[in-house]
Order: C-alpha cells, then sequence, then structure tokens
C-alpha cells in the first residue's frame, strides 16, 4: 500500500513540479536540516521513499495530526530539495488493481 501512495504521490508531485518549475527557485538546503524542519516545525515523518534513476532519493513526509505533507528529493551530495507540500493526506490500504484490469 505504501507503493501505492508513494507512486500517486510521486505523479501529482510531478505534476505540480511541472506547472511550477517555472515559477519559482528551488527550495534546498542540507537534508538534515530539512528533516529537521518537516518533524519540528510540521510534526511530519517519512512514509515513504523510493530510488529514482540518477541515484536520487525521493521521499514523502505527512503529519497524521495535521494531514500536512511534503514530497522531497535528496542528491548524491546530500543537498534535500522541496518537490512538493500540501493538506489532507490520508494513508490509504488497498491491493494493487489485477494486471489487465483497466481500473
Amino acid at each position: 500500500m505504501t507503493r501505492i501512495l508513494f507512486a500517486l504521490s510521486l505523479g501529482f508531485g510531478g505534476l505540480i513540479l511541472a506547472t511550477e518549475a517555472g515559477h519559482a527557485a528551488p527550495q534546498c538546503a542540507p537534508r538534515d536540516a530539512v528533516i529537521s524542519l518537516l518533524s519540528g516545525k510540521y510534526g511530519e515523518t517519512r512514509r515513504g521513499i523510493g530510488l529514482a534513476a540518477n541515484h536520487a532519493v525521493m521521499e514523502m513526509f505527512a503529519a497524521a495530526t495535521t494531514g500536512t505533507w511534503t514530497i522531497t528529493v535528496t542528491l548524491p551530495d546530500g543537498t534535500t530539495c522541496l518537490v512538493a507540500t500540501g493538506e489532507g493526506f490520508e494513508a490509504v490500504v488497498e491491493n494493487l488493481p489485477a494486471i489487465g484490469d483497466p481500473a
């Protein structure tokens, strides 16, 4: 289930990133600083993780109490950038559709 939620989040994050890329400079900092901010200020903990083709690590953080969420990418040099943020996080537990099922 975590894989499904993470994959969906990455897809939505990619859409948001694609539309916002021309509007704002990326917000990046050393990973420790970003994680401290997400946990300290927003109460977010890691909910999913994935490895991108360029050896970057994509992570999703969320807070169950407030519903805030953040998607980050950490580059091989340790720099972490915010990709997308939002509200209304909800953990969903469901099975993947069967192969060939268009749903």
